[in-house]
């Protein structure tokens, strides 16, 4: 453009002052700086992707611990404490109604699981991060969530509660690392699985509520409807599983139930 411009002016330009002889030379300055300045804290850009894989593993970890104390809390396992090996009276409960128990205690638990997470993130390892209460809230849904979907799992296909636990943690998205790369350079398949697995939507809304000052069309928005969706999904087929299991009497229910809790040695 400097070319161009003197070129027209020809003779012209020994006449102009130094100044506008400069400027017409390097008529456009070029300045680079980051549109969204990172704190020292914030791992490069990998902390709000770290954040939501440490929300989803704990999900999945709570499921399985409510779903083995709901059992035993029900009577329908042992649990082992020492050397007592303790069997509590059975209830008689319903698989529709132990999968509610579930959802319960993993929607309170998750007020409190999603306050330690944040608490050791940004309290104890100083990781740089603003809108506190609305992270806890995001924690907080996307724990409930996560854990609600795999508790949905072990309820339909409980003789493989540790797969289905697994299941749960690979259909959030796993720590493969795909939130890493441009979906643009990853192949067909995982394009397609990433537009709604749910790790790359807590990601979506936890990076902006890290990096974009909360804002709803940085991904918090997406993250928040995507989850919505999960949720809804997850408790349909659990639900409705669990009611077809109990409607056609594949009941928990055994012939004889232990009259009184027993503490005998393993």
């Amino acid at each position: 453009m400097g070319r161009a411009l003197a070129a027209e002016n020809g003779a012209e330009q020994a006449k102009l002052p130094a100044a506008a002889g400069i400027l017409l030379a390097a008529p456009v300055a070029v300045t680079v700086a980051d549109g969204h300045p990172l704190g020292s804290h914030s791992g490069l850009g990998l902390t709000a992707f770290y954040y939501a894989l440490v929300l989803v593993v704990c999900a999945v970890l709570a499921a399985n611990v409510i779903s083995g104390q709901v059992d035993h809390a029900l009577g329908y396992t042992h649990n082992d404490m020492g050397p007592l090996r303790l069997h509590r009276p059975l209830i008689r409960a319903t698989r529709v109604q132990t999968l509610a128990i579930s959802c319960t205690l993993m929607i309170g638990l998750s007020l409190l699981m999603g306050a330690l997470v944040m608490v050791g993130a940004v309290g104890v390892m100083g990781m740089d991060a603003s809108h506190l209460p609305l992270l806890w809230l995001s924690s907080v849904y996307a724990i409930a969530v996560c854990g609600i979907g795999a508790l949905a799992l072990l309820a339909v296909f409980r003789h493989t509660r540790h797969a289905g636990g697994h299941v749960g943690l690979y259909r959030d998205g796993g720590a493969d690392g795909r939130c890493h790369h441009p979906i643009e350079a990853l192949p067909g398949f995982y394009r397609f699985l990433v537009e709604f697995e749910l790790l790359r939507q807590i990601t979506g809304g936890v990076r902006s509520i890290l990096y974009y000052d909360g804002q709803g069309d940085a991904g918090l928005t997406r993250g928040w409807v995507m989850m919505a969706v999960g949720l809804l999904v997850a408790a349909l087929f659990g639900f409705g599983v669990t009611g077809w299991y109990d409607r056609k009497g594949l009941h928990r229910i055994p012939a004889e139930a232990e009259p009184e809790e027993t503490a005998v040695p393993a």
